[in-house]
């Protein structure tokens, strides 16, 4: 597979431009698909005057690539460049082994643009779809983003999520001192835009389930606290100020409740927050130290992270009832659970002979699967499909962000330009 490297566009004003250039990432596919399916996106056609400001048939070309399951035609190897369905020759395609080939318009509008574009089985020989996607006059990586989902559902089966974003803790350092940045991004790192920067650590980023707030724990005062904070206006709360560990924040389903782990009872337990009402409710009681709170899809129950046993696995609390179950037991650690959108797959940090890996576990059958081959990997998030997941790793001394299949076919990492990147946040579709 080759390498696709993708840079950052940048910001209009010099200030911003300064904070998104040392946050710039590069996407360096690693591993794909041992066997991949061959699509063409033929250059669109631009019905406009001037130069449009993006590569839409670039981006979708990119898109899929990154996914590992496809591999697109490089533009020079074409035989042609059709416009429309009518002018694809299947002959031609056949002889280069292509399977799909995408063809596109681009047409000025009011306020933006309007991207028509066909999908079509070369050995079928036959057209699939044709779509329509319009946006704004600062949305064509949108709109780009929005037909790769398109066309990589009609193909797998499987809904796209190249239009979803991520949200990553960068740490550099300025004027000989440490500082943190919480940072937005499109899932493929592009557009990155600071949401704020910290003087203090900043941690556990997690999307609210509508993609409209962030929680983190955040040292500006001094000691962790919790904020909520809405990513459209800015307008932020602290949710807690309690003495000793403010920590692990994690939205409810619904959007409702926020569990958490706080010390303020002298011992670390998972507490759930009630939004609406601010009532606190502490839900686990152990002399041992329970932590890193996640919901089930449901909404029933809570996975999180326990010594009790001895040493870290991952426990289940049904939330009705107070039972707790453990899931984990291969491993002489498991921590930072996190589940997959059809709760079928816990995704967890698991160390075994010292080595801390991302690994899966069916939770029905107890089937382990280690995912990943470096030795400093945490923080996965999955994505909404359940396709990928995110995590952060080391390089050397630096830290990267980096995905991995679920089913371990597929890799990519996210290095930085400039400082370290950490603890990424896969966002939820915003539709």
């Amino acid at each position: 597979m080759r390498r696709l490297t993708l840079m950052l566009t940048c910001a209009v004003t010099s200030w911003l431009f300064a904070a998104v250039a040392q946050a710039q990432l590069v996407v360096e596919i690693t591993r794909g698909s041992q066997d991949p399916t061959p699509i063409a996106v033929s250059p669109f056609n631009w019905s406009g005057s001037g130069v449009l400001p993006e590569d839409v048939s670039g981006i979708i070309s990119a898109d899929l690539r990154r996914s590992g399951l496809f591999a697109p035609v490089p533009q020079e190897d074409m035989l042609s460049f059709p416009k429309t369905p009518e002018e694809v020759i299947f002959r031609d395609w056949r002889i280069l082994g292509t399977e799909y080939v995408v063809t596109g318009r681009i047409e000025p509008q009011a306020q933006g643009y309007l991207l028509t574009f066909d999908l079509v089985n070369i050995f079928g020989q036959n057209k699939m779809f044709t779509k329509q996607v319009s946006g704004g006059s600062q949305q064509l990586r949108d709109i780009a983003h929005r037909a790769a989902d398109e066309i990589f559902e009609a193909i797998t089966g499987i809904r796209g999520a190249f239009s979803t974003e991520m949200i990553y803790v960068l740490e550099q350092t300025r004027g000989g001192r440490p500082s943190y940045a919480l940072m937005r991004a499109d899932i493929d790192g592009a557009r990155a835009r600071e949401i704020r920067r910290f003087n203090a650590p900043v941690m556990s980023p997690m999307w609210s389930p509508n993609g409209q707030e962030v929680a983190y724990v955040s040292f500006e005062t001094g000691r962790p606290a919790i904020f909520r904070e809405n990513l459209r206006t800015g307008a932020r709360q602290q949710l807690t100020n309690f003495k000793g560990l403010n920590s692990s924040p994690s939205w409810s389903p619904d959007g409702t409740k926020m569990a958490m782990v706080l010390s303020k009872d002298g011992n670390p337990e998972i507490y759930v927050l009630d939004l609406i009402s601010g009532k606190f409710t502490r839900m686990t009681r152990h002399f041992a130290i329970d932590t890193e709170p996640n919901w089930m899809p449901d909404g029933k129950s809570l996975v999180f992270t326990s010594d009790r046993g001895g040493k870290p696995q991952i426990y289940q609390l049904t939330l009705a009832t107070g039972q707790v179950d453990r899931l984990t037991f291969d491993g002489d650690y498991n921590a930072r659970p996190r589940v997959s959108p059809d709760g079928k797959t816990l995704v967890m940090v698991h160390r075994s002979r010292g080595v801390f890996t991302i690994a899966t576990m069916d939770i029905n059958t107890g089937r382990m699967r280690v995912l990943t081959e470096t030795t400093l990997d945490e923080s996965p998030s999955v994505a909404p499909n359940g396709a990928m997941l995110m995590y952060a790793t080391k390089r050397g001394s630096k830290g990267i962000l980096a995905a991995v299949s679920l089913d371990a076919g597929v890799k990519y990492s996210l290095p930085s330009q400039r400082g370290d990147v950490r603890e990424p946040a896969w966002s939820p579709y915003f539709d």
